[in-house]
């Protein structure tokens, strides 16, 4: 009777978890909503920016403010297009940049951007930059960071329901099958999920900047240097979060027609 009650729970659970991302059009799992995660997303991001140096006043700083406000208007011009001008309505947009050597850049779920200075040497000119920023804000854009909390969530709920399920096995077969199961979901279920959030922002990126006027192409340029900064050795695709970076490179050679396109149905920001 326990094992059929938490595999049904699991089953509800998961049908009535997915909601619809208005900039995708698609359906995702989500078990958190906007007006939960932006209030700790914005204290999180209050506490970084106390406890980090921010650069202000430089002209990197101006660069990385001026490059961000363009991807802001590109994204609000998307929405707009998209029919979803309220979707943004309680973001609230700062870019940053911190004194960190990290090759690095992230969007807090809500808008709250922080730029690395130790990217700026790869990211080299505002094409450059218009590549991270905009990818990173398409992560927020598209509730990856809810969808990540979600999924993790749901292997904790599964991994619930193979305890439940295995109850009356021997403990050597409930371990086998407790391994078996963490390392399926892993590599089978959640590294893919990742790296097709990884491309998901790429797609959506490409999009925003050529909105806000950069050239898509400089993507391709970006990522080959990030590529030739880690000496064009990564993980093995499988087994990582990310796509490999030949991978993803022909992702976006093939993503920029569309992005262009796009873009001039929305219409590019001068």
């Amino acid at each position: 009777m326990k094992k059929h009650l938490v595999l049904g729970l699991f089953v509800v659970i998961l049908a009535g978890s997915c909601a619809t991302n208005p900039i995708t059009g698609k359906q995702n799992l989500n078990f958190v909503s906007n007006s939960e995660l932006f209030p700790s997303s914005f204290q999180q991001y209050n506490t970084f920016i106390a406890e980090n140096k921010v650069i202000t006043g430089t002209a990197d700083a101006k660069k990385v403010e001026a490059v961000g406000t363009r991807i802001k208007a590109a994204a609000e011009k998307y929405l707009i297009y998209l029919g979803q001008s309220q979707y943004l309505k309680d973001y609230r947009w700062e870019y940053k940049l911190v004194d960190n050597k990290e090759v690095n850049a992230w969007c807090m779920p809500g808008g709250k951007i922080v730029v690395y200075s130790g990217i700026l040497p790869v990211t080299q000119n505002d094409s450059g930059l218009a590549t991270v920023m905009g990818h990173e804000v398409s992560h927020a854009l598209a509730n990856h960071g809810a969808q990540r909390m979600s999924a993790a969530q749901l292997q904790q709920i599964g991994s619930v329901a193979l305890g439940a399920a295995t109850s009356g096995k021997t403990q050597q077969t409930k371990e086998i099958f407790a391994q078996a199961y963490g390392l399926g979901t892993q590599v089978g279920v959640m590294l893919p999920f990742s790296r097709g959030n990884e491309t998901e922002a790429d797609k959506i990126g490409l999009t925003l900047m050529a909105i806000a006027g950069y050239n898509p192409d400089d993507a391709i340029s970006f990522w080959s240097r990030m590529s030739a900064k880690s000496g064009g050795g990564s993980t093995p695709e499988f087994m990582s979060t990310h796509p490999s970076d030949a991978t993803r490179i022909a992702n976006i050679r093939a993503l920029i027609p569309e992005a262009r396109a796009t873009a001039l149905k929305v219409g590019i920001i001068k």
